[in-house]
């Protein structure tokens, strides 16, 4: 059963985590005026400055500050402030039971994949695939647009995606709806396996991914495609690939190796949604609802929130 979190209102705190890489202090720093316009107060998990090689602190405070952001009753939302690598390490780790009894607001993207995944399918809660404080809201040229998406936290209402967001281009032509899942594609792939792997079951997968050369997106959609994860799925929106090009010559670019695999799962599937790596960034809930028509160019995106 999914569980939509309680949305939030003026005055509420969000706690602030950092479960992958280091984020930059400086642009973290400087998201904070923008949460405090939206009237949320502000806490700050006790490993967010914490430095581990690659990774934002050790395993285990990581891990720390998670569970006592899910526990704290005056938390009502975690916004993470950045990716980068090591959510995956940290899954296995994670009780679950914690986060089912505490259901609330989980918001980041690329490497937080991992846990999207996770969570959504150990406990039911909805999450939502957003940009994040220190990668997007805190830089100085962050996109207003970006900033907006965070409205959806505040109040019930589905979001429309159409051609005049972006332009979209419809690959294979159909009308569909399911539970949408995905979200960065090295993090989806490297659920395959585990027992956190994605269930893509009559759902619209979402994938976008950033500086992987072509060879390395054609691997893990190939992946995918022998796993059965694209053939189950019901349909395919395709986000944005940030400097996917190839470093070496002679390469297939990047749309033919998309265009193979689309063709090869023969699902309803548009691209050139503004969900992933890219400025603006439009943020949308995962586990909800979606009824994607290609026809029309369109996505309508039930709320993440009650």
């Amino acid at each position: 059963m999914l569980v939509k979190p309680q949305r939030l209102q003026k005055g509420d705190t969000v706690g602030i985590i950092a479960p992958a890489s280091p984020p930059n202090q400086e642009n973290l720093q400087r998201s904070y005026s923008f949460l405090e316009e939206l009237g949320l107060k502000i806490k700050i998990g006790d490993h967010v400055q914490d430095q581990y090689g690659y990774l934002a602190g050790k395993d285990k405070d990581r891990l720390a500050d998670l569970h006592r952001m899910f526990l704290d009753r005056e938390v009502k939302a975690l916004i993470c402030a950045g990716g980068g690598y090591g959510t995956g390490r940290i899954a296995s780790q994670i009780d679950y039971t914690i986060i089912k009894n505490n259901p609330k607001i989980f918001w980041g993207y690329s490497d937080i994949t991992f846990l999207h995944t996770a969570i959504r399918q150990q406990t039911g809660l909805i999450t939502f695939h957003g940009p994040m404080l220190a990668s997007d809201i805190g830089k100085v040229d962050v996109h207003s647009i970006s900033k907006t998406y965070f409205n959806q936290l505040f109040t019930p209402a589905p979001i429309r995606y159409t051609s005049e967001i972006s332009s979209l281009e419809a690959l294979v032509d159909g009308k569909v709806s399911g539970l949408v899942t995905g979200g960065n594609l090295s993090l989806i792939t490297s659920t395959i396996g585990t027992k956190f792997e994605i269930d893509t079951k009559e759902k619209l997968l979402l994938i976008e991914d950033i500086n992987e050369e072509p060879r390395a997106i054609d691997r893990m959609l190939n992946q995918l495609f022998m796993a059965g994860k694209l053939i189950d799925a019901s349909g395919l929106i395709i986000g944005d690939f940030n400097n996917c090009v190839p470093e070496r010559e002679p390469s297939l670019d990047l749309e033919e190796v998309i265009n193979h695999y689309i063709r090869l799962a023969n699902k309803p599937a548009l691209k050139g949604f503004k969900f992933g790596h890219c400025s603006p960034h439009i943020a949308l809930p995962l586990g909800v609802n979606v009824e994607m028509d290609t026809v029309n160019k369109q996505l309508t995106i039930e709320s993440g929130v009650q």
